[in-house]
């Protein structure tokens, strides 16, 4: 009788599991079901990732590493993650995480002294989330200032990562000339306000894949766009 009653349970937690597991949006990854080139955004809030492991997942193509954020922050897990992703054979590039009323002078110097060009794959990104509480002119001005650094420092104009909504609401018209990852978290794919192209979606903050023990964020390149358009230019 003891035995019935624990296979009863047994089958009923099976279920609920398996339910649960249909209604997770990243149950079936997205790079399983189409043929764009797709890839990861790493800090340290993935922790310790083996990368023996991604680098054997051949349907991720890239890797974009968190590097610094404002003047003095440096995430603890980028240089040994370079390395490996270098030696685990993906293509990578890096990304500062911008504070728009912190020294941009000093936010520049953060980022180069460990985004350094011979390490680089991929043209450097710049993380634009937040205004700092400035309004919508000053921020951009701000912003402006320091993606102007950033492009005569690398010789190349650095891809741009935001969110659908903080770009509508303070980026339309101000950043025409530059390369965008758009992060929307849905099945549905951006629509910005004034129906400009983007290179690339940032569709999940939920991505799995062996070899990173927690949710991952995943992109993919949009219809035509592909790794030539954002490969690190060597002076």
């Amino acid at each position: 009788m003891k035995r019935y009653i624990f296979l009863i349970f047994s089958a009923i937690f099976f279920n609920i599991q398996y339910s649960l597991a249909q209604d997770d949006e990243s149950y079936i990854e997205c790079e399983d079901t189409c043929s764009h080139i797709h890839g990861l955004d790493l800090s340290h809030y993935q922790g310790e990732v083996f990368w023996e492991h991604v680098g054997a997942n051949s349907k991720m193509a890239y890797v974009y590493l968190k590097a610094t954020e404002g003047s003095t922050h440096i995430d603890k897990t980028y240089e040994r993650n370079i390395e490996l992703a270098h030696r685990y054979g993906l293509k990578v590039g890096s990304y500062h995480f911008f504070r728009p009323k912190t020294d941009l002078t000093k936010q520049l110097e953060n980022f180069i002294s460990q985004c350094r060009p011979g390490d680089q794959d991929l043209i450097p990104m710049i993380d634009i989330e937040s205004t700092g509480g400035l309004k919508t002119e000053e921020f951009c001005d701000s912003l402006l200032k320091f993606i102007n650094l950033v492009e005569k420092a690398y010789k190349q104009k650095p891809l741009l990562y935001t969110y659908t909504n903080f770009y509508n609401r303070h980026l339309v018209g101000k950043i025409d000339d530059y390369k965008l990852m758009i992060a929307q978290y849905s099945k549905e794919k951006p629509k910005l306000a004034d129906g400009r192209d983007y290179t690339m979606w940032q569709y999940t903050a939920k991505g799995r894949i062996n070899g990173i023990n927690t949710y991952v964020d995943k992109s993919r390149f949009m219809g035509r766009h592909g790794m030539r358009e954002i490969r690190f230019k060597h002076f």
